[in-house]
């Protein structure tokens, strides 16, 4: 087994990795950039080091820089959490010529399956059914051929993207020229390609993806599916495990099992990874793309399988073989994930960096918080928004939905903007209750839900305050010395001025 580690990550994933390393006993290496000084996996690492200026680009994104920390410390492996370079096959590369092993999958393997082109290809080879689109990067004219004869609306993706970057819905031919030429921009800034592939967009599909974890033995297993459908911008943010279509029809979670395998041993794949589909209306699934890494959503599976996904994926780089085969994989009960981000989702999620004043986060059975953040952190603009993953688990859907509900109305994170108080409302929604779920259910949402708005009167609220002020002066305390006040009710006062 490793004796030190560095993480080549920040956040909340770099956190969830140092969580398990010291479980293992295993040394700990961060990296940061100028941004994340006194961010919290700095402070919980064994040791850090600096790689560069704030734009990721310039730190996170620098292979050089992680390596020579890597060398630095004696680290003798590299986890690289998910998104930077994650998914990079010249990185995975360069572990292996410096001697230093790369958590997750070959450079081959990432070749084939992280290139969403690639990966099309290898399913197709696979016998796994394709969503109808390009197998390379297009021109303008290919994507107005493909259109063409596949008709609008049409869908653009970045070949070497993640996350929702670099992908536009294209509804008529007037926008495609702008949406590609966007497209491509965002491609090139997010993965430093530039290429974008067409593919004929389904509508108001689910998409369900299909979590794989594979030893370098020749062993592999899938552990289940997640529910990923509630998106913004082509990013999820709600998921959970199991998905109530597949509860429903308990073949699928099979089918789509043993298609995922099967393009993932097309590639030679090993350790975590995560195979994507999207299901029509008519329940048909098809191969969307690859994640050759472990995803953000990870917790979900965590919670109703039993098992640390983390810890399987370093022991898996260390040799070892799979300590379970697919007959022993169990699901039980069920969970689901919000992301906390700092935006406003009513405006068009803007994202809100900023200091956070206080915070105080959810306890209780069933609870978990992957998170990064404290009192007094600024949340700094040049990286994505994610504060936080809230997971809960219950025995029942119903049940785990309830028990969210009541994680998000203790959540209090001040100073900035989040999106705790939407999430609510898309919990309390009798469409999600229901499980009809869609990617495009926010869309949908927003036509007939508005801004909560506060509940408490102001009126009511500027008498009390003028009473706690004339109180704190002393003239309730003249006029009755002997009743001192409850310390229920000044606290209950505080909370609702707050």
């Amino acid at each position: 087994m490793f004796r030190k580690v560095l993480i080549a990550n920040r956040g909340e994933i770099a956190v969830r990795v140092l969580r398990t390393l010291r479980e293992m006993g295993i040394a700990s290496v961060a990296v940061y950039s100028d941004a994340d000084r006194t961010s919290k996996h700095v402070r919980m690492a064994d040791e850090a080091e600096h790689v560069g200026p704030s734009l990721s680009s310039d730190s996170y994104l620098r292979m050089d820089r992680i390596l020579d920390a890597a060398r630095k410390h004696g680290a003798e492996a590299i986890h690289p959490g998910y998104g930077f370079l994650s998914e990079n096959a010249d990185f995975a590369a360069a572990c292996e010529e410096a001697g230093i092993v790369f958590i997750g999958p070959s450079a081959h393997s990432i070749r084939m399956m992280g290139s969403k082109t690639a990966a099309r290809q290898t399913a197709i080879a696979a016998g796994a059914p394709v969503v109808p689109g390009t197998d390379h990067g297009v021109t303008l004219e290919e994507a107005r051929e493909f259109a063409a004869a596949n008709g609008y609306p049409i869908l653009l993706k970045a070949v070497a993207g993640g996350g929702g970057k670099g992908m536009r819905r294209v509804d008529r031919p007037a926008d495609l020229e702008s949406a590609l030429r966007n497209a491509a921009s965002e491609a090139e800034r997010s993965f430093r390609n530039a290429e974008v592939y067409v593919e004929k967009l389904i509508e108001h599909p689910r998409h369900i993806e299909i979590q794989l974890m594979g030893d370098q033995h020749g062993n592999m297993i899938h552990l289940g599916e997640r529910e990923c459908s509630i998106q913004r911008r082509h990013q999820k943010v709600i998921e959970e495990c199991p998905s109530p279509l597949v509860e429903q029809h308990l073949e699928m979670r099979h089918a789509m099992g043993e298609a995922a395998i099967r393009a993932a041993r097309a590639a030679g794949y090993y350790n975590a990874g995560t195979v994507e589909f999207l299901v029509d209306q008519d329940h048909r699934f098809y191969f969307l793309e690859m994640n050759t890494r472990l995803q953000v959503e990870h917790p979900v599976t965590e919670l109703v399988t039993g098992l640390d996904l983390v810890r399987l994926q370093i022991e898996i780089a260390a040799g070892s073989r799979l300590p379970l085969t697919q007959q022993q994989v169990s699901w039980r009960g069920s969970a689901i994930e919000c992301r906390i981000y700092a935006e406003d989702p009513y405006n068009d999620f803007l994202p809100y960096p900023g200091k956070i004043t206080r915070l105080s986060r959810p306890l209780g059975p069933g609870i978990r918080v992957d998170g990064c953040i404290y009192a007094g952190w600024t949340v700094p603009m040049e990286y994505d928004p994610l504060l936080a993953k809230l997971a809960v688990w219950a025995g029942t859907r119903a049940d785990a939905t309830a028990r969210m509900v009541r994680a998000l109305r203790e959540y209090d994170v001040g100073g900035i903007r989040t999106n705790i108080g939407f999430f609510r409302q898309i919990l309390e929604d009798p469409e999600f209750r229901a499980g009809n779920l869609h990617t495009g259910f926010i869309e949908e949402f927003f036509e007939h839900h508005q801004r909560p708005k506060p509940s408490a009167d102001l009126g009511a609220v500027a008498a009390l305050a003028a009473a706690i002020h004339s109180q704190s002066r002393g003239a309730t305390a003249a006029a009755q010395p002997d009743a001192p006040s409850s310390a229920w009710r000044r606290e209950g006062r505080s909370g609702l001025l707050r």
